[in-house]
């Protein structure tokens, strides 16, 4: 060791030290030398006698040796499990970035890109809820009791969101819409989803085309716009930035042009409402930008918001062109497209800055009466203040404008489904000029809320439903979708009762097992104080013998009698205990599973009565049997429970009085 601490050169050193090393030690180390400075090298195997010339070794090993030997074996086999287990993990994870690879190009493919982990997630759970979309109910006419449609619709990803490799996070079961917000748990690798679900009366996926979103929204208003009663119809376009309101709006109104025209041509030939021989129909485009307003189909001329003594919204200097057929109509659109106001945003190269209003009006040709009015409103974009960072000045006073016209709409749309004897139409210019659509009676309104589908909007996608959602303030009408998931969770908690209540039986059927044996056996001495209990009376009192009896035994001092008599009673009530409990716990689960029937049974009744398929008194009738069958139930429930508790506290005191006895002796 001291050589190997002065010499400077490491191989000089380790050479000195071997030379003085004993001639059986030298071999050996100068071969281990040589093994480590050339790895191909392989020491040979010799035995004691050849090379050194001493006798071989015995066979017989000491246990020192052996358990040494078994030791460096167990740790052998240790390593090798180890590299077995390292190399399975690697092919493992190989093929595991095969198949990721593959998957990403699939989604590439089919316009998805985006993480592969999140994108599988998603597709989990659509497969998990595709059996719960419906399809699509035929609007009715509108009556006095619906006054608002609230509608959704999702648009395909674009090549902007393509290119941020966005995934498609927004799913749309009809009529249910919901948000997959991408998150990742406290250990920053973990991957799961935030599920934001609402309810509408229609969701349409990207797969539908704008017709079947007119069909089911404001088609409705146009045959009610076209009736001659004086009717006020809107329909409105709301959503994000670049979310496919105005593309939603155009298409609407080119289809509006159809309609109305085919419709005012049939009501000539039946002799209703409109027709084309008593009415004429005229249309006025403008927009709402910046708290101006401007006249899209006379040279952005600025017009005037005045108010008349009978409280009559006048926009002064706007201007009311005859349309006489479809394509005049068609190309007053074009038009006033071409002249309304739009900016590069964040979000979208071209987006719209202003609301813009299409007005169809249908008068009398004699009087210039109104017949009926039809507002098309292409709201602007909405965007939060964390996205208008980078916008100057303008763009950012835009923004407020937008968001402040966009809340009070909000309010005025609840206050008309609510029928709510205060609309709070001067808290914008917008609401204000839609003032006849709020407070008339024959207002009816449809909202068509436009969403993205990429999952860096999904805050954005979040907010639109919300908006869309709070709308309404009588909810929208029954969804079948909620109750079958709401049943499918409460069926699964249910089944998660009656397996816990079936092994508590079975643990407690058990554990009686056990004892029984204990209970049916007596010694003589029980024997005797068993058939003193055989005198007691039909109604319940001792007979003069057995209190004779009882009181000799005390007498004698025979207290091994009193206490076998304690146990007796003890096992006894133990037993009858038991029984409680088993009689408890199959009432409780007969209960829950009466209460699962009813809740069923009470889901049916409501959806039954809100498609008016039967009247309110039998609603009521039937109704009422349910809720007295459940006050049945728990009534029943609760008395068992009080029974119960009795046996307790009776047992109780026998233990106690057992107690008593056993210290006395």
């Amino acid at each position: 060791r001291k050589r190997l601490q002065i010499h400077p050169n490491p191989t000089t050193r380790i050479g000195n030290v071997i030379a003085e090393l004993p001639p059986i030690f030298q071999i050996e180390s100068s071969l281990v030398y040589k093994a480590r400075k050339d790895s191909n090298f392989k020491i040979p195997e010799m035995g004691r006698k050849s090379s050194f010339g001493m006798a071989p070794a015995s066979n017989k090993s000491s246990p020192t040796t052996s358990s040494s030997s078994s030791s460096k074996d167990q740790t052998r086999l240790r390593i090798e499990q180890m590299e077995a287990e390292r190399q399975r993990r690697r092919r493992a994870m190989k093929e595991l970035r095969v198949e990721r690879a593959e998957e990403e190009q699939r989604n590439l493919a089919l316009g998805n890109p985006g993480d592969v982990d999140f994108i599988g997630l998603v597709r989990k759970w659509r497969e998990e809820h595709a059996g719960l979309a419906q399809a699509h109910e035929a609007s009715s006419d509108f009556t006095s009791d619906e006054k608002i449609c609230v509608c959704v619709r999702k648009r395909p990803l674009n090549a902007k969101e393509r290119k941020k490799k966005d995934h498609d996070a927004v799913t749309c079961l009809h009529p249910m819409a919901s948000v997959h917000s991408a998150k990742l748990k406290v250990d920053g690798i973990s991957k799961y989803l935030d599920h934001n679900t609402f309810c509408f009366d229609h969701v349409f996926d990207e797969f539908c085309e704008t017709d079947e979103v007119y069909e089911y929204t404001a088609r409705p208003l146009v045959g009610y716009f076209c009736e001659g009663i004086g009717a006020r119809a809107t329909v409105f376009a709301y959503g994000q930035t670049g979310s496919g309101k105005s593309h939603t709006m155009t298409g609407i109104q080119r289809l509006v042009a159809n309609d109305i025209f085919e419709i005012l041509s049939n009501n000539s030939k039946n002799h209703a409402g409109c027709s084309l021989d008593s009415t004429t129909c005229s249309i006025a485009i403008f927009e709402l930008y910046g708290g101006q307003i401007l006249d899209l189909l006379n040279n952005r001329n600025r017009l005037k918001l005045l108010e008349d003594g009978k409280g009559e919204v006048i926009v002064t200097g706007l201007e009311e062109f005859a349309a006489n057929a479809p394509e005049d109509f068609l190309q007053f659109i074009d038009m006033a497209q071409n002249n309304r106001t739009t900016h590069a945003t964040e979000a979208n190269d071209s987006s719209s800055r202003s609301h813009a209003i299409c007005q169809i009006l249908l008068r009398d040709k004699n009087s210039g009466r109104l017949k009926g009015k039809l507002s098309l409103v292409d709201l602007a974009g909405s965007e939060r203040g964390t996205d208008t960072k980078a916008h100057n000045k303008s763009r950012r006073a835009e923004s407020s404008d937008i968001n402040t016209s966009l809340l009070a709409l909000k309010e005025c749309i609840r206050a008309i489904d609510s029928e709510s004897k205060h609309v709070p139409y001067r808290q914008s210019k917008l609401t204000l000029i839609l003032k006849d659509c709020f407070v008339s009676k024959l207002a009816r309104t449809a909202m068509i809320a436009t969403v993205s589908p990429g999952s860096s909007s999904t805050d954005h996608t979040v907010n639109t439903l919300r908006y869309a959602d709070r709308i309404k303030e009588k909810r929208v009408r029954y969804c079948e979708f909620a109750h079958l998931l709401f049943l499918f969770h409460y069926q699964l908690l249910l089944t998660f009762c009656i397996h816990q209540v079936g092994d508590l039986l079975e643990r407690k059927s058990a554990i009686r097992s056990i004892s029984e044996p204990t209970l049916t056996m007596k010694s003589p001495a029980q024997s005797d104080v068993s058939g003193e209990f055989e005198d007691i009376d039909d109604d319940g009192s001792y007979s003069e013998d057995a209190e004779t009896k009882t009181d000799s035994n005390y007498d004698n001092g025979s207290s091994n009698d009193v206490g076998d008599d304690n146990c007796d009673t003890r096992e006894a009530t133990e037993g009858n205990l038991a029984d409680e409990e088993e009689h408890l716990l199959n009432m409780h689960m007969s209960v829950i599973q009466e209460k699962a029937e009813l809740l069923t049974k009470e889901s049916q009744l409501l959806n039954t009565v809100q498609c008016d398929n039967i009247d309110m008194k039998e609603y009521a009738t039937r109704l009422e049997d349910i809720l007295n069958r459940k006050t049945e139930l728990v009534i029943s429930l609760q008395e068992k429970l009080g029974s119960f508790r009795e046996q307790l506290k009776q047992n109780g005191a026998s233990n106690n009085c057992g107690s008593s006895s056993s210290f006395a002796t």
